[in-house]
């Protein structure tokens, strides 16, 4: 019989971890439950990670338990045999199971300070709030212990290091599916999300942030489109759960060297050198749309001078976002990638004042206009703003992609088609009738600056003419075929003696 396929592989993974989260259906919101499946996934993978190392090492060096042990302490992550996943299976019907799982985590944590400090400490594995008195919430978690028992994660038996990571963002993905408008707050749909990487085209060497990175789907996702790996990735979350995740979404994809902070982008930013922020090549987000209570109170006062186009409304942090990423790219050369409601091409008073200093000072590149319900939790269009820093030209091209896309039951998606061709027709930089518009800064200026996409690219579609004497010809020949159907109908009424002539 035939080994299974990776691709095999990657279903039958993805269908056990996502049968393990009906412990909690019906019980906890997707939102909280998604922590304890996610953080399980991960845990497995580590400790199956060791147990692969150690048969390894068995054959290698035989019953030297010394030298065994000496090489298990310099692996990337040293996990105590007291804390495995198989300890803890074999602990699954003991009456504290979740204070166990509780204390191993801990245990991790704390022989791998450097590397998973913080990572578990978010979440409760003995919560009576969220799992329940003591009795539902054992029988929760050995259901949990049993559906993951099912998993081998073992790198040999994967094939593809890629499976796991995959498997993560599938999870993921599944809970922003079911979590709707808090599920868009922490994940960008992977068609958007490649979409991001194609237009930013990160190069090797070069260093990326998102300063709202969620899950860190997204910064994954423009990461791994330098096949060599060879970026330094930067996030910021302020959501101290979702945090946790982004960290080990890293982890699960090799981005070990990634440096995420838990803090409040726009008051607080932790990514910082000598009181300075931190500058990047590329910065790429999907920030909350239209924040309210940003922190505009002390915005004027900012010590890294991010508002000096001026303060956004305090009800909308759109802006907010804008030009904290604009003022962290790297000059010359530095992309700005970033998902906005439409609302921000052309609403006016502090927003139309910070639109317009940012394009006299030359840096929007792009705007295109992307379909309608893409995003969890919301139906309402978006756009992608692209600035970049060190243009060779004084344009900006319009892209209105509102119309290619994939229909979905619930939430519609972009092809790999639509993704080409929004892609190369930003690269071309020509106009493409009904499509894209190449527009001058001039230009912008005698339309106030708004960014309003159908003042520069007509895409409506003219309907054919109509011939009307073809039509009238049509309506003759109807008329004709229905006095003779009624002529037969009248005919045979008569032979039944059921009426008279037409």
């Amino acid at each position: 019989m035939p080994a299974p396929s990776a691709a095999d592989r990657k279903d039958e993974i993805n269908r056990v971890a996502w049968k393990a989260c009906d412990t909690f259906r019906g019980v906890l919101d997707s939102s909280t439950y998604k922590d304890y499946v996610l953080t399980m996934l991960f845990l497995k993978y580590l400790s199956d990670v060791r147990r692969q190392r150690i048969e390894e090492l068995h054959k290698q060096f035989g019953a030297d338990k010394a030298m065994i042990a000496r090489r298990l302490g310099r692996e990337r992550f040293i996990i105590p045999e007291s804390a495995t996943f198989d300890e803890l299976y074999c602990q699954r019907d003991e009456d504290n199971i979740g204070e166990l799982i509780n204390n191993a985590l801990d245990r991790i944590e704390d022989e791998n300070k450097a590397r998973l400090d913080g990572v578990f400490r978010k979440i409760d594995f003995n919560s009576e709030v969220h799992l329940g008195e003591t009795r539902d919430r054992n029988r929760r978690l050995k259901h949990l212990l049993h559906d993951f028992a099912k998993l081998d994660l073992r790198p040999r038996t994967l094939g593809n290091a890629d499976i796991i990571g995959d498997c993560y963002e599938y999870l993921i993905s599944r809970f922003a599916s079911d979590a709707g408008k808090k599920g868009g707050e922490f994940y960008t749909p992977g068609e958007v999300a490649a979409l991001l990487a194609k237009l930013l085209d990160p190069q090797p060497g070069q260093r990326i942030c998102d300063p709202a990175c969620g899950s860190g789907s997204l910064l994954v996702k423009v990461a791994r489109e330098v096949p060599s790996g060879n970026v330094s990735v930067f996030g910021m979350e302020v959501n101290n759960q979702t945090y946790a995740l982004a960290r080990m979404n890293m982890f699960l994809h090799g981005l070990d060297s990634a440096r995420i902070e838990w803090c409040n982008t726009l008051t607080a930013p932790k990514l910082q050198d000598d009181g300075r922020l931190l500058r990047f090549d590329i910065v790429v987000a999907n920030p909350p749309f239209s924040l309210d209570k940003w922190g505009a109170e002390t915005a004027a006062s900012d010590k890294f001078g991010r508002y000096h186009r001026g303060i956004p409304p305090k009800s909308r942090g759109d802006y907010a976002f804008i030009s904290h990423m604009v003022e962290t790219a790297v000059e010359p050369g530095g992309k700005v990638g970033v998902i906005v409601p439409h609302g921000v091409l052309f609403r006016s008073g502090a927003e139309g004042k910070i639109r317009e200093s940012l394009i006299r000072d030359n840096l929007l590149e792009a705007v295109i206009g992307l379909p309608a319900n893409l995003f969890f939790g919301t139906g309402i269009p978006a756009a992608i703003l692209i600035f970049h820093k060190g243009k060779p030209h004084r344009d900006t091209i319009f892209i209105d992609a509102k119309d290619g896309f994939a229909q979905g039951t619930n939430q519609n998606r972009l092809r790999p088609e639509d993704l080409d061709r929004i892609s190369a027709t930003y690269r071309d930089f020509k106009p493409v009738g009904k499509y894209a518009a190449v527009v001058s800064i001039d230009r912008l200026e005698e339309e106030g600056f708004n960014l309003n996409l159908p003042r520069y690219v007509d895409s409506f579609e003219e309907e054919a003419p109509i011939d009307l004497a073809a039509v009238q010809k049509d309506i003759s020949r109807l008329e004709n075929e229905l006095a003779a159907v009624r002529t037969k109908m009248h005919a045979h009424l008569a032979a039944l003696g059921l009426g008279g002539k037409p």
